[in-house]
């Protein structure tokens, strides 16, 4: 079967590769998409779960044209509100305190995966290969070569001068590559839920940390919180098994009363958490970005808000023409990816272990870092910097400059 040639391969088509996909798309670069879900299948990754936009992941995506497919109204964050159990004080921010309307959005992923769908189908360079399983890549002249099986057992092959793994935190495209990664299990997993509060939400995204993990409120538009529950590894079972009931019980217990009493939740859904990071970013004619590069905890809501720069960073690069394998530019990518990647790993993993830990010695610490992070302009500023999505080299499109 003869090989058909594109300018990049995309492998995955979740979150971050159905975005890299586009903004590729939309400056004319011819893009071949590998997706292992079939045609009218949304992948695993567009579900229930709730999905945190920073302002500059929703300036790119606006860029992209994403957003104006969202069928279900999104959720704003005004305010971020964040403590821990046994622990005196708290850090509030308020978005109109830095002239800001809000911080971002709150999208439930599964709208969020049929935006993307809608998008993709306006999108006139973008080919897709589905259902198809990368099985592996070599090297040809000046492109790298993908070797692909269908869903009925046919192998073929396509070439690209630029592979991107967009597929996920058990990548196969960077297994190829030989690029190693380094894994830390939090041995906590997290359960995610729709829940109708007493009082309904008024724009405050909640983090509340206890011993076994965070317990997150996240004003949905739909009148309902996104709840993100986390829980010892050892307890999922039990947790999942509980009754309605129950679970709200138990999520009064971890969140407390802000919102008054829980009176109802949907399905839950579980997911394990163990953090993985790429020691590199590229290869010879590939790169990976998303999941596959860094895979976070999800605490502060860091992960898709991470990726996108990944990804928008280097459609931006390859924008400025010529080969977009070339090795020079690659490693542009990987340079300009480096500090925001750097922040963003020791903010969301030095976060999830020093709330986790019961030891007297840090709750005084804790204790005296909320209270000067709340008196503190400068580690204010740091805070709100991040949360609205801005550390290290951001790309244009996340500065709103289309």
């Amino acid at each position: 079967m003869p090989s058909t040639r594109f300018d990049v391969a995309i492998v995955g088509g979740g979150l971050v590769g159905a975005s890299l996909a586009i903004a590729l798309d939309r400056i004319g670069r011819s893009v071949a998409l590998v997706e292992a879900a079939p045609a009218g299948a949304p992948p695993a990754v567009f579900d229930e779960r709730n999905l945190s936009f920073a302002e500059a992941t929703v300036h790119g995506l606006r860029a992209l044209g994403v957003l104006q497919h969202l069928r279900a109204p999104a959720g704003a964050i005004r305010r971020i509100h964040v403590s821990r159990v046994g622990d005196f004080g708290r850090v509030v921010l308020d978005a109109a305190e830095h002239g800001r309307e809000t911080f971002g959005q709150v999208v439930v992923a599964r709208d969020f995966g049929l935006a993307l769908e809608a998008r993709l189908n306006e999108c006139t360079h973008v080919t897709r290969f589905r259902p198809m399983r990368f099985e592996g890549t070599s090297m040809g002249e000046g492109v790298r070569v993908l070797h692909l099986r269908d869903g009925d057992g046919n192998a073929s092959e396509i070439e690209a001068q630029l592979l991107v793994g967009a597929d996920g935190t058990r990548s196969g495209v960077r297994e190829a590559l030989h690029i190693g990664a380094e894994e830390h299990d939090f041995q906590q997993t997290l359960f995610v839920a729709r829940v109708r509060a007493e009082q309904a939400p008024d724009g405050t995204a909640y983090e509340r940390f206890g011993p076994n993990g965070p317990t997150a409120l996240l004003p949905r538009g739909d009148g309902h919180f996104g709840v993100v529950h986390g829980v010892p590894r050892e307890e999922a079972d039990v947790v999942a098994a509980l009754n309605e009931a129950a679970w709200l019980e138990r999520l009064q217990s971890a969140f407390g009363w802000r919102v008054g009493r829980l009176l109802s939740s949907g399905a839950r859904s579980a997911y394990p958490i163990v953090q993985v990071v790429a020691k590199a970013l590229i290869a010879q004619r590939a790169v990976i970005v998303g999941n596959a590069a860094q895979t976070l905890h999800p605490i502060g809501a860091q992960g898709f808000n991470l990726g996108l720069r990944d990804a928008l960073t280097l459609a931006e690069l390859i924008e400025a023409g010529g080969d977009p394998g070339d090795a020079g530019l690659l490693a542009e990518h990987a340079r300009r990816r480096a500090d925001d990647r750097e922040r963003t790993l020791e903010f969301s993993g030095g976060l999830a272990r020093l709330t986790a830990n019961e030891g007297e010695a840090t709750r005084p610490l804790r204790s005296l870092g909320f209270g000067a992070v709340q008196h503190l302009p400068a580690l204010r500023a740091q805070l709100v910097g991040g949360a609205l999505g801005y550390r290290g080299d951001v790309p244009r499109l996340c500065r709103g400059e289309a």
